[in-house]
This record gives structure tokens, C-alpha cells and sequence, in this order.
């Protein structure tokens, strides 16, 4: 059960409380899928009560205390309290308490991995999207996700990477189309995959995933709305360019070899997004604890 004052914080980002809660209550069940917590309920009286913190031990990009908040009132059926003290999308510094916590304290040791888990890998999202945002500060393009999430988990990645100042591509196949090198065999031609894709749903954006040029011109011809430069060098990427630019209208996205190095040569060529998959498979978490006092917290 999530408390009101969650459930208007989750809305407010434009999380689904129901989702975050769903969510919760599967990690919870997966710490307790091989009984109760023994060593909790081995040392620490039932009747205990505890507060405490949620610590920020490393430097990052905050982005998902509201979810851990969550957390800790599932386990608890609501008897947990727990007060955000910095917003998503704050930069943070070691020993910052970010959120306090107080409750019975059974509950709270039953949830303190799971929200951990998810609060420090939504913030490594947010701390590496933010790098990328950083980098590409003074040029015309922007960071954005993908589809390589962790599953379960999408829209709380994709959530993290707005946090962290980047934009989402499309959060399911049915939001967008994008026509990648399987739909063009299948078709046999860029221009019969996105006209198939036209004709079944004339209402979604279509992107059209490009090897060469000779595609890009073929994809503009056909009508793309999007074009997807994959692995292109920097030449070819500014030829792509080129011929976007004197259609008008069609933006375009690099995707493939990508790095913090070289992405502001990228940015360079005018490029409109950087398609960044290593934004949610692959950030390293922010390092965040859960640290509780009182004389009835366990030591």
C-alpha cells in the first residue's frame, strides 16, 4: 500500500504509482521467495522500531527515491515513513541523506536491498546519462535511449534517463515504428518495408535504419520521418547530413561506436540525437545506503 503522498510524487514525475508498486511488491517477493528473513527475525524483537537515512556515498545524479520510498511502505503494508529530502535529477555528494525513513523496523530490513537495488541503479542511469548530456552541452543534438533495458524495468530506466537530462526513443514496438536491416530483408528494399509500415499504421512515426548512403537516399525518397545512421564514419555521417538537410523536415539519429570521446565530433556533423543503448545497460550504479540508528536498530 502506497502512501497518498507517494502516490502524488510518482504522478507527478510521470510514473504510474500502480506500476512502481507492482514492481516493489515482485522484488520483495523474489528476497522472500525462500522463506522469511531469518537473520532479522533472529536478532531484532518483533516490536522494534527504527529510523534512519538513505545515504549517498558516492558523487552522482539522483533518480529514484520515490520508487525506494515505495519500496519500504510494501514491505510494510504502510507503516513506514518515508520523507524525500532531494529531488530526482539533483546532483549529489557523498553523505547526503537524500530521503528518512522511520517504522518498524522487521519491514525496513525486508526492504532495504530492494530499494537500494533500484535506487542506486536508477541513479547510475541518471549519472551516466548526465556525463552524456555534459558532453554534448553547446551543440545542437541530444542524448536518448533505447529499447536495451533490463526487463521489468523500462519505464523506471527510461524515467532515470529523463532525470539525467537525456530523452526516450520509443517505449515499446507499438509507439513507433523502426525499420532495421531484418524488416528490409524481409521486404526486400527500404522503400517496401516503410511503404508496409505506412499502410498497416499511417499514424505512427517511422524511422528507417541506414548501412549507406545510398539507404539514406532511399529512405528519404520513401518518406522516412526518422533516419537511423548506423556505424557510419564521420564523412559518410556529414554526406547523410547533407542530404537530409536539403530534403528539410527528416532528423536524423547516430547509433554504433558511440563513445564519451568521440560524441561531440558526432554532435559536430548535425546530427539531431545520439542513441546511446549504454545509458540502461550498462551504467554503473551511484552508490547509495540505507543507514538506521535508534537504541532498537540492530548494529
Amino acid at each position: 500500500m502506497l502512501r497518498e503522498s507517494t502516490v502524488a510524487g510518482l504522478e507527478s514525475c510521470g510514473l504510474d504509482p500502480g506500476a512502481v508498486e507492482a514492481v516493489a511488491a515482485a522484488a520483495l517477493r523474489e528476497d522472500l521467495a525462500y522463506g522469511p528473513d531469518v537473520t532479522t527475525e533472529a536478532v531484532v524483537d518483533e516490536a522494534s522500531r527504527s529510523s534512519g537515512a538513505f545515504v549517498v556515498r558516492g558523487s552522482g545524479v539522483l533518480a529514484g527515491v520515490l520508487v525506494a520510498a515505495a519500496v519500504c511502505e510494501v514491505a510494510s503494508d504502510g507503516a513506514v515513513t518515508v520523507e524525500v529530502l532531494v529531488e530526482d535529477g539533483t546532483t549529489v555528494r557523498p553523505g547526503l541523506a537524500v530521503a528518512t525513513v522511520d517504522g518498524p523496523t522487521w519491514p525496513l530490513l525486508r526492504a532495504e536491498r530492494s530499494a537500494l537495488n533500484l535506487l542506486c541503479h536508477l541513479s547510475g542511469v541518471a549519472t551516466a546519462t548526465r556525463r552524456w548530456v555534459d558532453v554534448l552541452a553547446g551543440t545542437a543534438a541530444v542524448v536518448r535511449d533505447t529499447r536495451k533495458t533490463t526487463p521489468g524495468l523500462r519505464v523506471l530506466e527510461k524515467y532515470a534517463v529523463r532525470c539525467g537530462g537525456g530523452v526516450n526513443h520509443r517505449m515499446g514496438l507499438g509507439d513507433a515504428a523502426l525499420v532495421k536491416d531484418n524488416h528490409v530483408a524481409a521486404t526486400g528494399s527500404v522503400a517496401a518495408a516503410l511503404d508496409a509500415v505506412r499502410r498497416a499504421a499511417p499514424e505512427v512515426v517511422v524511422e528507417v535504419e541506414c548501412d549507406t548512403l545510398a539507404q539514406v537516399e532511399e529512405a528519404l525518397a520513401s518518406g522516412a520521418d526518422l533516419i537511423l545512421l548506423d556505424n557510419m564514419d564521420l564523412a559518410t555521417t556529414r554526406r547523410a547530413v547533407g542530404l537530409a538537410r536539403a530534403r528539410g523536415g527528416v532528423r536524423l539519429e547516430a547509433s554504433g561506436g558511440l563513445s564519451l570521446e568521440n560524441a561531440a565530433a558526432v554532435a559536430a556533423t548535425g546530427v539531431d540525437y545520439l542513441a546511446v543503448g549504454a545509458l540502461t545497460h550498462s551504467a554503473p550504479i551511484l552508490d547509495i545506503g540505507l543507514d538506521l540508528e535508534g537504541a532498537d536498530a540492530p548494529v
